[in-house]
């Protein structure tokens, strides 16, 4: 099964994408990387003696060679825990992303960053080099502080000022820019691990206005967080990882005007009611145990090689994190996926279909047209749909707007409009994976990624209720057939259900969709 997300938010995201699949069929040559200083995670003896670390340890200490595991489903959770991870570190933050946008939660975290520098703490932030255009002055201030230590992942030299200029310094190089770093990592003191589907954004933390993602992490101690720091070891010292400070210069006191910048914004912005509400969340978990509840059992941190977005041609399938990932699950009962971007290939919809009509309980939960940010992918899914649920596999895509989203459990945000952007599945009653792969072509041959699989009866329960609630007809619709084969969309709305026969979303999001079709693109996708 395909397991991309070249993508930013909203219409310029898709543009972009469609620029860049369009000047794919041109011809190019790659560049090579200067190495630099290597640097590694804290040893264990040194986590020992942080407060996360003797924490870390506490909560371990009744579940000897396990990990301990907490699905981060509610955006403004997901932030408070990631500011609340930053505020208590001491010794070492190390923060992987494949985008970093500039709004409300992204300077706050800056601001938090750059403090807990001043306390003494070491940050390394790798930052894919297609989320670092257009932030060279910010990411070189960062980078100014003795303290903060900034790299771009598979960058190009020219081209950085902004999303045009790039998308043409990239024609000569397309065979291999195309393909990005795009995981999403967040470990604070080798003590404790965040994984999922989030960027540094508002959109990812129910911060933006009017679209948001309803997203899913995974925050992690235990065994499970000392491989996930070397996976942040690996790529931080991989050829691909170069100084922002060889394409953007700054003055050496360049942080202290970027920190005076966040604090006075910062200051302007303390009374809304976003902030508002992250500081009662702080506080509850300042007071309480960083998380509600801690599921315990074996993890294993899976990630593709550092070095797949610079190499020829498309990897052997077992030589990708999806290729592994899919040769560990062996589902008997349930299979329960849900990704922004389902993309299952020919060879992936023929494996679904063999499992359901084996007997297995498929369940897919994607986004709708309507609904997602990548038209394009999503007609390349489109096809797929008529055999999928003839096999008796269950689909169910996101609407976009729904009522009541900020009571969902799923995480869906409460604006009027929202998008999918998890990325997980569960396998019988015991398995769950997350991490930053979507099931699609882009996320198993071209980008890197990272993920845990856990075994947990627990966890996987309550992944299971965030499916339920998702696939509810409250917030997706249900995609039928009937008696002549024929695709429905069927929904809730005051207190009735509604079939739709024709598939909802305007006529650019069906342009691109039928677009995509037309061209073949789904093996960039």
């Amino acid at each position: 099964m395909a397991i991309p997300e070249a993508r930013r938010p909203g219409r310029r995201r898709s543009a972009a994408l469609w620029l860049l699949l369009a000047l794919s069929l041109l011809t190019g040559c790659a560049g090579g990387a200067v190495p630099r200083e290597h640097s590694h995670a804290l040893p264990p003896w040194e986590v020992a003696e942080t407060g996360l670390g003797r924490w870390a340890a506490e909560q371990a200490e009744a579940h000897p060679g396990q990990s301990g595991m907490a699905l981060l489903a509610n955006g403004k959770d997901a932030f408070a825990v990631r500011a609340l991870l930053t505020t208590r570190a001491e010794r070492r933050l190390d923060i992987q992303t494949y985008l970093m946008g500039d709004g409300l939660t992204t300077r706050a975290l800056l601001a938090r960053v750059l403090d807990a520098a001043e306390r003494g703490v070491e940050v390394r932030l790798l930052i894919d080099d297609i989320g670092a255009v257009g932030q060279g002055e910010r990411l070189a201030a960062l980078d100014s502080h003795p303290r903060v230590q900034v790299r771009v992942f598979h960058p190009l030299p020219v081209g950085r000022a902004n999303l045009a200029t790039r998308v043409l310094a990239t024609i000569p190089v397309l065979p291999r820019h195309h393909r990005r770093m795009h995981n999403k990592l967040w470990v604070a003191d080798n003590a404790l691990a965040i994984v999922g589907g989030r960027n540094l954004g508002d959109e990812y933390y129910n911060a933006s206005e009017p679209r948001n993602f309803a997203d899913l992490d995974l925050l992690t101690l235990g065994e499970v967080v000392a491989p996930l720091s070397m996976s942040f070891d690996l790529y931080w010292n991989h050829g691909l990882a170069q100084p922002v400070g060889r394409y953007h210069r700054a003055d050496a006191e360049a942080w202290r005007a970027l920190r005076d910048r966040l604090a006075a914004w910062l200051a302007e912005e303390n009374d809304s009611d976003y902030f508002a509400a992250l500081r009662r969340r702080h506080e509850e978990r300042e007071r309480s145990r960083l998380v509600d509840a801690l599921h315990w059992g074996q993890a294993e941190a899976l990630w593709d090689p550092p070095g797949k977005p610079a190499r020829r041609g498309r990897p052997e399938l077992d030589e990708t994190m999806g290729g592994r990932l899919w040769s560990r699950l062996a589902p008997e009962a349930r299979l329960s996926l849900v990704s922004a971007y389902f993309v299952p290939t020919a060879e992936g919809s023929r494996a679904l279909q063999a499992l359901a009509e084996g007997g297995v309980e498929v369940q897919v939960v994607t986004n709708s047209l309507e609904a997602t940010d990548v038209p394009v992918a999503h007609g390349a899914y489109m096809p797929y749909r008529h055999d999928l649920l003839k096999s008796g596999v269950a689909l169910f895509e996101l609407r976009a707007e729904h009522a009541n989203g900020e009571e969902a459990a799923i995480g869906v945000p409460g604006s009027s409009a929202s998008a999918l952007h998890i990325k997980a599945l569960a396998v019988d009653d015991d398995t769950v994976f997350v991490g930053s792969a979507n099931a699609d072509p882009r996320s198993v041959w071209w980008n890197s990624e990272v993920g845990v699989l856990a075994e947990s009866e627990s966890l996987a329960r309550e992944f299971r209720e965030l499916v339920e609630v998702g696939a509810s007809p409250a917030l997706s619709y249900a995609v039928t057939l009937d008696e002549e084969g024929r695709l429905g969309w069927e929904m809730r709305q005051d207190d009735e259900t509604l079939r739709l026969a024709r598939e909802p979303g305007g006529p650019w999001r069906h342009a691109n969709a039928w677009l995509s079709r037309l061209l073949r693109l789904e093996r960039w996708l």
